[in-house]
């Protein structure tokens, strides 16, 4: 399995844009979750739970197959926390080995020097680790004073693009814990964003002023960043609905523990279909129909994929689509009779 590095990232992030333009019949980005155990139990999170067993990697491998079959460009692996996967260095092979681009999502607390050369050697091309504070609090243990180590291991280390990522509105005690954080990833040569705290939808919570202005300074670093494409969020923070054309369920899916594809997250159970059984038929449903918590939806990952078709196919309400591919599918009995 060849390394990542910073050319051949570059190189395959190209192809796979330029095909993204040239095609939307496959997903561009998949999150899949192999374990939702976590090793934490941040207080605004709704994404882990403390009993449930890995993925078993035979069916990880057999799901990651299914995803390149698809003409997936990216997988990111997230959960719970993805490290306490045991297998999780050859889940991250496997992706490399179909020549996808492989992400991880971590809490940063499994980074030793020894597993962050195991994951160059797998073939990782991107790494994101969300920091919420400076000090440890009753909201979050993901702070930059229990993990600043594990962040100067992996600037000595890592092969692959490190992200930092803050969240505003999460409940910390310091709002401005955010910036803090988004100077030391700058200091570490690290891209840094900032992401604006949802509900248990997905939606957006409004704001303190506070809360607002911390947004603003961390924004006006002008923090350079593969994921920087988040205007989107300067309409929410001031609490104004963003209009735009959700792709969830086609060109972003979801996948669960349970291997169902999902429009995101925080949507889980919506379509809820079998990975296995998910059809262009249902990915091209979900790329021309509108989603009702698009308005005031702050997942950075799915407004970023949506960047792509923003300017192509306006979307209809799901049974206006339903009734145009009745009238579709009818026309084709028709001619295929004739």
């Amino acid at each position: 399995m060849p390394k990542s590095n910073g050319l051949s990232r570059f190189i395959r992030g190209v192809k796979h844009t330029v095909r993204a333009f040239i095609s939307t019949k496959h997903p561009v980005l998949v999150h899949i979750v192999p374990i939702r155990r976590c090793n934490l139990s941040c207080a605004y999170c709704n994404e882990y739970d403390k009993t449930s067993s890995p993925v078993p990697i035979e069916e990880m491998i057999r799901r990651i197959d299914r995803l390149a079959a698809l003409g997936t460009s990216v997988v990111t692996i997230s959960g719970g926390e993805p490290m306490l996967h045991p297998q999780i260095y050859e889940i991250i092979a496997r992706i490399r080995y179909h020549g996808m681009i492989a992400g991880l999502i971590s809490n940063g607390y499994y980074f030793q020097p020894e597993k962050i050369l195991k994951l160059n050697d797998a073939g990782l091309d991107y790494l994101q680790i969300s920091i919420d504070n400076v000090n440890p609090d009753e909201v979050s243990k993901k702070s930059l004073k229990v993990l600043d180590k594990k962040l100067v291991n992996l600037k000595k280390y890592a092969k692959f693009k490190v992200n930092i990522n803050s969240v505003i509105g999460s409940g910390v005690r310091n709002p401005e814990d955010a910036l803090v954080i988004a100077k030391r990833a700058r200091e570490l040569g690290f891209s840094s964003t900032v992401g604006v705290i949802h509900d248990g939808m997905g939606l957006l919570k409004p704001l303190s002023e506070r809360e607002k202005e911390v947004y603003r300074q961390i924004k006006a670093l002008g923090a350079r960043s593969y994921a920087r494409w988040n205007w989107f969020q300067d309409y929410l923070v001031e609490g104004k609905e963003y209009k735009w054309r959700c792709r969830a369920g086609a060109r972003y899916l979801y996948i669960c523990e349970d291997g169902l594809v999902h429009w995101c997250s925080q949507q889980r159970g919506t379509p809820g279909i079998s990975l296995y059984e998910y059809t262009l038929e249902d990915m091209r449903r979900e790329y021309f129909t509108e989603k009702w918590c698009a308005p005031t939806c702050t997942i950075q990952c799915v407004h970023q994929v949506a960047h792509l078709d923003a300017w192509r196919d306006p979307q209809v309400p799901p049974d206006e689509y339903k009734k145009r591919r009745i009238k579709r599918e009818t026309i084709a009995r028709i001619l295929s009779v004739d």
